[in-house]
């Protein structure tokens, strides 16, 4: 009688499991207490929140003009997509939102020289996007590598596929800069000020 040997243990597929797990529990119970503070909390939190983005958005428009970008207010649009109630959310969804342009940007500029500019030839880069970012495990990229590709292809441009697709990268990598140097100052003001861990 033949026995056949159980599949191996992926203990990488279960720690990344349970990692994320506990991510989304932490996330969930943030959000579970946020929602629980009476208003006038929640409005100070919604202030905050208004502050950090509107700073990051500002500044991060402000310092693309400057830079003479095209389009600056990608910059900006980036800054307030990524600033999150934390700071540890803020610099994860950094990471994400810098690998997702940078699929997208890639995808887009191959869709641009390819494809023609074809709608089917829009369709397939958007969903290879997509599919790089869930195939490299960062499924939390994905979307925003979609957007990005989407941008590159449906958003009229003036100028070379590269020389877009590059401007929109150091766009989304100074949006996100500078909503991450606002929301670290605004960390270390509510530590030193007001306590908060």
């Amino acid at each position: 009688m033949l026995h056949h040997a159980s599949p191996p243990h992926d203990t990488m597929t279960e720690s990344h499991q349970a990692r994320r797990a506990a991510r989304m529990s932490a996330a969930n119970s943030l959000f579970a207490f946020l929602k629980s503070l009476p208003l006038p909390d929640r409005l100070i939190e919604g202030c905050v929140m208004a502050l950090q983005a509107v700073a990051g958005a500002s500044i991060a428009f402000t310092l693309a003009s400057h830079l003479h970008a095209e389009q600056p207010f990608w910059s900006a649009i980036t800054a307030i997509a990524v600033s999150q109630h934390s700071y540890v959310d803020t610099r994860k969804l950094s990471l994400d939102q810098f690998i997702g342009a940078m699929a997208g940007g890639v995808c887009g500029l191959a869709g641009a020289v390819l494809g023609g500019g074809h709608f089917l030839a829009y369709m397939v880069t958007v969903a290879i996007a997509i599919i790089i970012c869930w195939g490299a495990n960062i499924g939390s990229a994905a979307r925003l590598g979609g957007i990005t590709a989407t941008i590159m292809l449906l958003v009229p441009r003036t100028g070379p596929a590269w020389e877009v697709a590059l401007e929109r990268l150091g766009q989304v990598t100074l949006g996100t800069v500078c909503a991450l140097i606002v929301c670290g100052l605004i960390r270390v003001i509510e530590q030193r000020w007001f306590g908060k861990r």
